[in-house]
Order: structure tokens, then sequence, then C-alpha cells
């Protein structure tokens, strides 16, 4: 239980490799992937996390050695948090900026092709944002967490 198979520092680089690694992978993979768990995304995540398991831990079942690997996770995440609260260009690297997805009822095709947004999930904003039309809207912003606020155009515009 207490005896490790690996060096204590073996655990704690590759906590940080990995936790590294994932970040860039989900950076990369768009807004969707973080903001909006639809089954098809939360399978992926769920089996992420168990192929990168054997990768952090080199096949030690150890407590001390889980204990290292969750230690590192959770300082990684607090550093880098900490980084991007003091450094803003770290902070817009790591979550992204917010972007414009309907301009004064008009829609920007583009952005939803590059967020793999569907006519569907963008209706689903909008109903939920309290409309069915996207004339109806000032402005819907896909904001850092990947979730759509939508500003409705007042009456009479």
């Amino acid at each position: 239980m207490w005896q490790m198979s690996v060096p204590w520092w073996e655990f704690v680089l590759r906590g940080v490799v990995v936790y590294l690694f994932l970040l860039v992978f989900m950076r990369l993979s768009g807004k969707r992937q973080t903001g909006q768990y639809e089954p098809f995304d939360l399978i992926l995540l769920l089996i992420l996390s168990n192929a990168v398991q054997n990768s952090m831990n080199a096949g030690d079942n150890s407590l001390l050695g889980g204990l290292i690997s969750a230690s590192t996770l959770m300082l990684c995440h607090v550093g880098l948090a900490r980084l991007a609260f003091h450094f803003p260009r770290i902070g817009r690297w790591v979550d992204g900026k917010a972007q414009v997805l309907i301009d004064k009822g008009e829609l920007n095709q583009t952005l939803m092709r590059k967020e793999l947004l569907t006519r569907e999930d963008v209706e689903a904003a909008l109903r939920a944002g309290g409309c069915l039309h996207a004339h109806e809207v000032e402005r819907a912003t896909i904001e850092t967490n990947g979730q759509i606020t939508v500003v409705l155009r007042r009456r009479g515009e």
C-alpha cells in the first residue's frame, strides 16, 4: 500500500506532462468540448482519464503514488490558474476569449463551423435565452467556458 515501484519525482514529472498534454488537447478541441457536456463529450472525457492513468502512475498502484499524482495535478491546476490571473496573455491562451455568434440578428456561420456548433445547438441556446429566432437577438456570445449567452433586442427595434 505504501511501497512505490518508481521514485516520487517520476510521479510528479508524469503528472505534469499529462496535465500539459491534456490542457493543450482540450484547448485545441474548441469551446464545445469544454462548455457543453453532452453524452458524446462526457464519454470522451471519461475515456481520456482512463487512457492517461497508466502513463501517470507507471503501473504503480500504491496509495502513496496515487496521492502524489493527484497532488501534482491539483498543484498544476492551481499554479496555472495563478499564472493566468497574473499574466492576462496566458489567461487568454488557457481560457480563450468570448466570441460573437449573433450580432443584430445575423448568425456568424464561420464561427459556427469553427466551434462545431450545429443549428440545433444554436436553437437550444436561443430557447434558453428566451427567444426562438436569431432576428430577435441583439447579441449572442460564446463565452470562454463554451456557454452561449443571449441578449435580446428591445421591443420596437
